[in-house]
C-alpha cells in the first residue's frame, strides 16, 4: 500500500480514493464477514468503512498507519451492524465445494453447520478477535495495536471464545449422542 496514495486521498484526490478501494474492499469485507457472518451485513460494514475513511481520512496523522486504522473503522461498523441487526445469521456455502475436497458432502455441511452455530454464540468482540486471528493470521500483538486494546485482553478474548466454542460443540456433541444410538437400534 502506497502512502502516497493516501496522502493523494488526503488532499481530496476522488480518483486515488477508487484506488484505495479496489485495492483493500477484498480485505475488509474478508473481516467483516469473518465477524458478522451475513454477507450483506459485512457489505454494509465494509461501505461504512469506507465512507468513513473518506470522511475522516484527514485526521490520519502517519498514512503508513492506514492499514490498522482501516481496520478499526471496520471494526467500529461491524459493531454498529451487529448491534442493528442484533444476531448475526449463519450463512451456508455451496455444498459443491465439500464434493471437490473428496469429503463426505453429508458430514461436511454437518461439521461446518455446528461450527457455525458455534461461532454465532460468541460475543462481538470475541468474533473480532477470532476473525482477525485466524482468517487475516494475524498475530496477537498485531490484533492488539489495530484494535488499540492492551495485548492481554486479545489473549483474553481468544481464550475465552475458543473455550465457549468448545463447549458449544461438546455440547451439540451430546445432545446428538441419543439421536445416534436411536438410530443404530432401528
Amino acid at each position: 500500500m502506497s502512502e502516497a496514495l493516501v496522502r493523494q486521498v488526503q488532499d481530496g484526490d476522488r480518483e486515488a480514493f477508487e484506488t484505495l478501494i479496489v485495492e483493500h474492499h477484498r480485505r475488509l469485507f474478508v473481516l467483516a464477514h469473518g465477524i458478522l457472518r451475513d454477507p450483506h451485513a459485512a457489505e454494509d460494514a465494509t461501505q461504512q468503512a469506507f465512507i468513513d475513511i473518506w470522511h475522516n481520512i484527514g485526521s490520519l496523522r502517519d498514512p503508513a498507519a492506514f492499514e490498522a486504522w482501516s481496520y478499526r473503522l471496520l471494526v467500529r461498523g461491524c459493531y454498529r451492524e451487529a448491534k442493528k441487526r442484533r444476531a448475526a445469521a449463519g450463512v451456508l456455502r455451496p455444498l459443491d465445494a465439500d464434493l471437490s475436497s473428496g469429503r463426505d458432502p453429508i458430514n461436511a455441511v454437518l461439521d461446518r453447520d455446528r461450527l457455525e452455530r458455534a461461532f454465532t454464540r460468541l460475543s462481538v468482540d470475541q468474533r473480532t478477535i477470532v476473525a482477525m486471528r485466524f482468517l487475516l493470521d494475524m498475530k496477537p500483538e498485531r490484533i492488539a495495536d489495530t484494535l488499540d486494546i492492551p495485548r492481554q485482553t486479545v489473549y483474553s478474548r481468544l481464550r475465552r471464545a475458543l473455550r465457549t466454542m468448545r463447549a458449544a460443540l461438546e455440547a451439540d456433541e451430546r445432545a446428538a449422542a441419543p439421536l445416534l444410538d436411536e438410530g443404530k437400534a432401528m
